[in-house]
Formats: C-alpha cells, structure tokens, sequence
C-alpha cells in the first residue's frame, strides 16, 4: 500500500506509532490498475501506484498550506504491508481504502521529496486541480514537481529524517 501523505503526518507516525490515512485512502497496485495497463510488470505498475499517491500527496499539501503558509512543501509516500483494503475502483484504478490506522512497524518504506522539489512541489499544489481538469499548462507544472523523485528511507531511518528537516 502507499499511502500518501505530508511532513507533519510523518512526524505524527513517529510520535505516535501509527499512521491514519486520510480518509483511509491508500494506493495499490488493484487488478484494476493491472487492467488499465496495457504491459508493465509488478515493479512497473507498483511505481505507478506511488506516483498516484505522490499527487494525491500534493492535495493533502493544499490543505496543509491553508492552515500553515508555513508548511514544508514535500510530497510523502508511506509504503507499508497492510491487509485488508478495500478496493475502491470507483475512485481511481488504484484507489484502495484502509480498514484502519497503519502501525509503524508494517512500514516498509518512506518515499519523500528532498529540499531541492520544493519550489516546484508548491507550484504543483496550486495547480493539481487545473491539471486534473484537462489544462496543459497546469499539467507542466505538475511535471515539474514529478520530475523530482522521491528519496527513499528506511522507516528506522524516520526520526534521524524528521531532525534533519
């Protein structure tokens, strides 16, 4: 599962031992996602699911901003081993919702962007939105932002990652 998220919900996930995504929304590779696919294998369709929930990480950035203009503007991605989704292809090809709260200890990874994606990470949340809705130039600017990749933690590296912020 990837769970998509933001620099304050990982300090939360480390203080706290667990993680609740929002709206219990996760990301996965659904056969849905295998379906849409016209070739790719599992590693393949996997990063797709994680691209997915790098954008809607972007959302969750909007919401944060409103809040704190202050807020670090790196998209997160909490890929852990959870059981039990339920698949939510209503949504999106990859769309699944958690039956709770994920634990700490079943996180398998933390995906978050580096100091340098900033800039574009927040133009990207400006325009996600647009770009959803079909606008070109909007799409660009969410290129941008993704063109960044996400580095990859250990989740026993979290805290040493947090203090570095």
């Amino acid at each position: 599962m990837y769970i998509p998220a933001t620099v304050a919900m990982l300090r939360e996930l480390s203080a706290n031992g667990e993680l609740a995504a929002i709206g219990g929304t996760a990301f996965a590779l659904t056969p849905a996602l295998r379906e849409s696919y016209a070739t790719g294998g599992d590693e393949e369709l996997e990063y797709a699911a994680m691209l997915d929930a790098a954008r809607a990480s972007l959302r969750l950035l909007g919401a944060e901003l409103e809040r704190d203009p202050e807020a670090l503007m790196r998209r997160a991605v909490v890929s852990a081993d959870v059981d039990g989704a339920e698949l939510r292809s209503d949504l999106d090809y990859a769309v699944v919702k958690l039956a709770g709260p994920v634990q700490l200890k079943v996180v398998a990874a933390i995906h978050l962007d580096t100091e340098e994606a900033q800039d574009a990470v927040r133009d990207a949340v400006a325009a996600v939105d647009a770009a959803d809705l079909g606008d070109p130039d909007a799409e660009f600017v969410l290129g941008e932002a993704e063109d960044h990749e996400l580095a990859w933690y250990a989740a026993q590296e979290l805290p040493f990652v947090l203090e570095l912020l």
